[in-house]
């Protein structure tokens, strides 16, 4: 079983030998050393030394990140569109550049996940519900007044030329 430290635990002289912790200690003590310091291991093929419980932990905690960055960025998107659209009166540089800088990251992200495009459509989905009660907080027109499931398509929301009416 592994003990668990934390930097209560850890006197300044563990702290100054630390490149003699093991992996999973590292992991505690300072992330950035116990990163490369397991990728070393990796390259050398000391597989039994290297920390496979924290390793895993944040492979899927990247994963998490990056899908959680894209619906955060769908949102704001969505939302920007609905401003676009229902309030044409006040369109402005800002919005475009919004727009555009979200579709950008969206698609950069995409580039390096595109396993995540596959359930697109049920991440729009629950974030034009979000994207709406901001749409509300924001212009203080009511939500209740937009469409229940959302007007743009993935393909509309990624369209530079597409600019809703």
């Amino acid at each position: 079983m592994l003990a668990y430290i934390t930097m209560e635990t850890i006197s300044m002289e563990t702290l100054a030998h630390k490149d003699t912790l093991t992996a999973s200690s590292l992991y505690e003590v300072d992330f950035y050393q116990w990163a490369f310091h397991n990728a070393d291991l990796l390259r050398q093929g000391r597989l039994t030394e290297i920390d496979i419980e924290n390793i895993v932990e944040e492979l899927e905690s990247m994963g998490r990140s990056d899908k959680r960055e894209i619906a955060n960025r769908l949102e704001l998107l969505i939302m920007h569109l609905l401003k676009w659209q229902y309030q044409p009166q006040r369109r402005s540089e800002s919005w475009t550049t919004t727009i555009g800088n979200q579709r950008v990251a969206i698609a950069h992200l995409l580039e390096d996940s595109p396993s995540l495009k596959y359930n697109m459509k049920t991440v729009i989905d629950k974030e034009f519900i979000t994207s709406k009660r901001r749409f509300e907080k924001e212009t203080g027109m009511s939500a209740r007044a937009l469409p229940k499931t959302c007007l743009y398509t993935f393909e509309q929301l990624m369209d530079h030329d597409f600019w809703p009416e």
